[in-house]
């Protein structure tokens, strides 16, 4: 018989996904001072490319003594990574930040539904998603409509970070123990490299936003997808899906803080639902991880 985890070793991945979207609220807010100057393909270019070669500088992936079905998931993760940064970034660009969060929430969320198999794991999802509704809606303030194409790409970003996780989730557990998501963001900063040269041009030399796009690349990309790697080898899917839906929670807080976006009441039962959604989905949860690996 395997004797449970002590409380403090389970809280672990759940700090880890924690630690993982404040750091990525963060460079979000650095992110949005670069849309100007580059746009948004210029941006998710900088990120991701800066990001893959600080990884690589600090991974040293050994390419080469991977086995062909690592090379694939690890591609593959790549390719989830570059289009789900691409479409979210293209979002946001046309809609307000609150609801482009909300619709691609609908990826997590919906992954966190198809993977649950008791009544009370249906009921944090939904629980969530309706904290995640509100609190979308209540930021959307006096816009009357939403843009089409940005609903779409939202859209688009949300299938491919319910990808992500499946994907990342591979890489955590069967993927190469070392390099890993090195070698996914070289996969990422190839695909986004020409559209966002196009798009950037001449400024993405400037050193000032090279410097800002440095320090979004480690708060958006290095320490979050470096944290969420490592809690998805403890964490269930379903559980890591659910504690994600906290990103609201939290990019509100940010905003607060370094923003000054206040919060009104709507917001402020939106985060309520949501992080008792979070905290109901881990102290349920089962002590041990599922199988991963599969689709």
């Amino acid at each position: 018989m395997h004797e449970p985890e002590p409380p403090l070793r389970r809280s672990v991945p759940v700090l880890q996904v924690l630690g993982s979207i404040t750091s990525l609220q963060l460079g979000a807010a650095l992110a949005s001072r670069l849309f100007d100057r580059v746009g948004a393909a210029g941006a998710t270019m900088l990120r991701l490319n800066l990001s893959a070669v600080v990884l690589t500088l600090a991974e040293r992936p050994r390419i080469r003594s991977w086995t062909a079905p690592q090379r694939r998931a690890v591609a593959l993760l790549g390719v989830t990574l570059a289009a789900m940064n691409s479409a979210f970034y293209g979002a946001v660009a046309r809609l307000p930040l609150g609801a482009a969060i909300t619709i691609e929430f609908l990826g997590p969320l919906g992954l966190a539904a198809v993977l649950s198999r008791r009544l009370r794991d249906g009921l944090w999802v939904v629980l969530a998603l309706a904290g995640v509704t509100l609190l979308g809606l209540s930021e959307q303030g006096s816009v009357d409509g939403l843009d089409p194409v940005g609903v779409v790409l939202a859209l688009v970003a949300a299938l491919f970070w319910a990808g992500y996780i499946v994907a990342g989730a591979r890489v955590a557990t069967q993927g190469p123990a070392r390099g890993g998501l090195a070698g996914a963001s070289l996969v990422a900063a190839a695909l986004t490299l020409p559209f966002g040269v196009l798009r950037g041009g001449r400024a993405l030399l400037d050193a000032s936003v090279l410097g800002l796009g440095l320090a979004m690349a480690v708060l958006a990309s290095v320490i979050p997808y470096t944290l969420e790697l490592r809690a998805l080898r403890h964490l269930q899917r379903k559980t890591f899906s659910i504690l994600v839906a906290l990103e609201p929670a939290v990019g509100s807080v940010v905003g607060f803080v370094l923003l000054d976006q206040h919060l009104g009441a709507a917001s402020l039962l939106a985060i309520a639902l949501v992080v008792t959604a979070g905290v109901g989905a881990t102290v349920t949860a089962d002590a041990t991880p599922a199988p991963v690996g599969g689709g």
